[in-house]
């Protein structure tokens, strides 16, 4: 394993960085056990002004931060700039309501019994590279806030953005070791995993390696929360303006460049002859998308990731189509410097065409007509996965009751999936299990400890 980006626009190959020693990671765990010592017992006041001081550099120097995403994962300027200023948000969120939510909870009915919330020491969370910043805030903000600390383990192809997280957290927290970094291998990090002085691990990635950290963490009960992949639906009802679908689809299926867990990835339009339309329309924009630098803000479509990326992508499409799928357009990759790929649309893709039952990680859409919505829902829970959903429709009671009906952790109607600090995100079946964001996942690596009183020589109960 190499830690080293691959500009994906150039494909310019950044700094090399070398894996951890096995003695430099026994110490970076020891420094991080020692440091939750100390980190647990500081005041909530002191944690949530670290965090606010850190929500403030983000924005003070959110331009550069951006072009570090930019340079090693291809996201498009806007996008990179977003994601930072989330970031940022997710700081302030915790900041601000971190005391509420570690507040100790009276047991309803039962005189003299409390809830305490007590955090329990290092995380280890292990991180992709897709949304390098927003994926490592979105779980040292919320435990740092709570009195935990954390171990990240990022992916090998974005090392020089985790290393300017570890540098704001450096820089704004008095407490050393309360956030680090570390290079590790994979067979270091199961021995992460094993080790007792780790309390809990979080995983954001794929379903198969998921499992993998599932069963590991599994034989030695740690807690573990998983964010795995999706292949979210978009119902398009029969009420809905195309024009207005189409949008929503565009925003849905090509934000990050299609390499995003929650985007939209399955379009069901109910109605065969306004599928016909939203295809018709989708087709004439996916052919024009001016792709281009990812720096430059008039650019539309960023490149993948990585050649890894773009070939499995490629595969993908190749299977799917030798499997029955329709290919609207596009389908290739582009032929020019960079792991750049054809915004794609394949139609009357069946839930028995084997690929309908992976995630496209890129600009790729299914398309789908269906009768009616009972065949909408049918179609949307096809998959073995259940991240997001999104229902597009004017009558909302209409729409909530089919939203009752999607087997998924999360359901937006009309709008595409999407996440900010205060909604809980996260899903069910391959898709993982446990929360991030909000006070769900604050709560995750939390000892919701009972201490329950009665006054001094009271008989024991029965007696």
């Amino acid at each position: 394993m190499q830690y080293q980006s691959i500009n994906p626009a150039t494909t310019s190959p950044g700094a090399e960085f070398a894996l951890i020693t096995n003695e430099a990671l026994e110490a970076t765990v020891q420094r991080a056990a020692d440091a939750f010592e100390v980190w647990r017992g500081t005041e909530v006041s002191v944690r949530s002004v670290m965090l606010r001081a850190v929500a403030a550099s983000l924005r003070e120097d959110a331009g550069r931060l951006a072009s570090v995403i930019i340079a090693e994962m291809g996201k498009r300027v806007q996008e990179a700039y977003f994601e930072i200023q989330l970031c940022a948000q997710i700081c302030d969120y915790y900041a601000d309501h971190a005391g509420q939510f570690l507040a100790p909870e009276q047991v309803p009915g039962v005189e003299g019994a409390l809830v305490l919330k007590e955090p329990i020491g290092p995380i280890l969370a292990i991180e992709p590279w897709n949304f390098p910043f927003y994926q490592i805030f979105r779980v040292a903000a919320p435990q740092l806030a709570a009195g935990n600390v954390v171990i990240v383990k990022p992916s090998e192809l974005v090392p020089e953005c985790a290393l300017e997280i570890a540098a704001l957290f450096e820089k704004h927290c008095e407490v050393k070791g309360v956030y680090t970094n570390i290079f590790g291998s994979h067979e270091q990090i199961g021995e992460m995993i094993a080790d007792a002085r780790i309390k809990g691990v979080t995983f954001t990635g794929s379903t198969r390696a998921g499992a993998a950290i599932a069963e590991q963490a599994g034989r030695n009960l740690k807690k573990v929360v998983l964010e795995l992949g999706g292949s979210d639906p978009m119902i398009v009802r029969e009420d809905v303006p195309v024009e207005w679908a189409v949008q929503q689809a565009l925003f849905g299926r090509l934000l990050n460049t299609g390499q995003c867990c929650v985007g939209t990835k399955r379009l069901i339009v109910v109605g065969k002859e306004r599928a016909q339309i939203v295809e018709a329309a989708l087709a004439r924009i996916f052919a024009k998308i001016p792709a281009g630098d990812p720096g430059d803000p008039e650019t539309k479509l960023g490149p993948l990731a990585s050649a890894r990326a773009a070939q499995t992508l490629k595969d993908q499409v190749d299977r799917a189509i030798a499997n029955g799928a329709r290919l609207v357009t596009g389908g290739n990759r582009m032929d020019r410097t960079g792991f750049y790929f054809e915004p794609t649309i394949l139609a009357d893709m069946a839930p028995d065409n084997p690929v309908y039952r992976e995630e496209f990680f890129g600009p790729v859409l299914m398309l789908d007509a269906v009768a009616s919505d009972d065949e909408a829902v049918s179609l949307a829970n096809a998959t073995p996965f259940g991240l997001g959903a999104s229902i597009l429709s004017e009558a909302m009671q209409e729409a909530e009751r089919m939203a009752r009906r999607i087997a998924s952790g999360m359901v937006f109607i009309n709008q595409a999936s999407r996440t900010q600090a205060d909604l809980p995100f996260g899903g069910i079946g391959q898709s993982g299990f446990g929360r991030e964001l909000a006070e769900a996942g604050f709560g995750e690596f939390l000892n919701r400890k009972l201490v329950t009183a009665v006054p001094c020589g009271t008989p024991p109960l029965g007696a």
